[in-house]
């Protein structure tokens, strides 16, 4: 059961050995289990408070949450490091702790089926109903965002360690992050998102078969091949308007995601800001996925290029993505404490505590069965990202799925 509106889940990190609670602490159905002042003496007593599900009533919830929000914010600022970050903030986005919606009855077949339509449509933009695949692709792909976040983003980053179809593979990744990461900021209205969506998807239309050969491709990039990378914004937005497509924020979007410099995202025009909004998520996303000539990162390396600008400022929209997913976002391979490698299956509390589980074991063997392991508790607490080249282990997504 979800709890009331009017409650908020308390941050673990508020509790601390030898300090009172601040709050009255309730359970999700109101009724009080921890009174206002009492003293945490222990270790032992705080852990056995932070496996218990406590929240914050009301106007001191609303506080908390403000207070929190402003402490990320802050730190980002500050070019605070990742893990100081992950450490102070819990998760921002509701879906990502509340019931979905609803269940998807088949989530790989589901996916899959929208990365073969979306590989259709990608590939040929002189299709009569080019905009209308588009338009169903970006609906079948919103409901099973809106369904389970966190199982988007586990499945969609999952199939990126094959670099077959990369390009359809990252533009779908990049859709993903930026739908959940747009709920983030007050200056991308809803009216936007379907824009955005589609010029997720479409943004790189000019150089799909070159994306996908440079994926597995062993050579330098030729003179000729850098030449289409530099213009393939431009011959995009170009092959979209000769396709039919007149929708402003969109064309726009996708013509400027590679020349949009920094600065203040409301100092922009629309479609310059969903320029930005998109180049943020796709530098991370693009080094969240390997190529034959490039490593994938971790997701903790991988960040900061999400949320610093050109000028190694912070960026409104590069930090609405690690506000979003966190810093270890599902799909994500993740050292703990006693050395086993595990992979995170969803957000948590805190951006330093998501659901894991471990498919490495401490002495570097992959695990016949995945198993979860309690992130908020010794030996198992994150120590930090690994990169997937760093561990020799095939994910089999279906029994993730099935054991998460």
């Amino acid at each position: 059961m979800n709890p009331p509106t009017s409650v908020f889940q308390l941050p673990t990190e508020i509790l601390r050995v030898g300090h009172p609670v601040p709050f009255a602490l309730p359970d999700k159905l109101g009724n009080l289990l921890v009174a206002r002042g009492a003293m945490v003496n222990f270790e032992e007593q705080r852990q056995q408070l932070i496996s218990r599900d406590l929240y914050v009533n009301g106007q001191e919830g609303e506080q908390l949450k403000r207070a929190i929000a402003g402490k990320l914010d802050s730190m980002v600022r500050q070019n605070a490091l990742i893990g100081q970050i992950a450490q102070t903030r819990p998760d921002a986005l509701p879906q990502g702790n509340a019931q979905p919606r609803r269940r998807l009855v088949d989530p790989v077949g589901t996916w899959a089926r929208i990365q073969l339509r979306a590989s259709a449509m990608q590939r040929d933009t002189t299709q009569a109903d080019f905009a209308q695949r588009v338009d169903q692709v970006q609906r079948a792909m919103l409901d099973a965002v809106d369904a389970d976040p966190d199982l988007a983003l586990l499945l969609v980053q999952g199939t990126t360690a094959d670099a077959r179809d990369y390009s359809v593979k990252h533009g779908l990744l990049v859709a993903v992050i930026r739908e959940l990461a747009a709920h983030q900021l007050p200056t991308c209205p809803a009216t936007w998102r379907t824009s955005l969506r589609c010029a997720a998807l479409t943004m790189n239309v000019a150089m799909t078969n070159l994306q996908n050969q440079l994926a597995v491709q062993e050579n330098p990039v030729s003179p000729e091949q850098r030449r289409q990378i530099e213009s393939h914004a431009q011959d995009g937005a170009e092959l979209l308007r000769e396709a039919g497509i007149a929708d402003p924020l969109w064309l726009g979007a996708v013509q400027h995601h590679h020349s949009e410099g920094p600065g203040e995202l409301n100092s922009l025009s629309p479609e310059h800001q969903l320029a930005r909004l998109l180049a943020r998520a796709d530098i991370f996303a693009a080094r969240l996925s390997p190529r034959k000539l490039r490593r994938a990162m971790s997701a903790t390396a991988a960040a900061p290029a999400a949320y610093l600008d050109e000028n190694k400022k912070p960026d409104e929209a590069g930090s609405a993505i690690i506000k979003t997913t966190g810093v270890y976002p599902p799909g994500s391979l993740v050292r703990l404490g006693n050395t086993e490698v595990g992979v995170v299956v969803r957000r948590g509390r805190q951006a330093n505590e998501p659901v894991v589980l471990s498919v490495v074991s401490a002495v570097g063997t992959p695990l016949g069965v995945p198993k979860p392991r309690n992130t908020r508790v010794k030996p198992f607490e994150l120590v930090g990202g690994v990169a997937p080249h760093e561990v020799n282990v095939r994910l089999n997504i279906e029994a993730l799925i099935g054991i998460a």
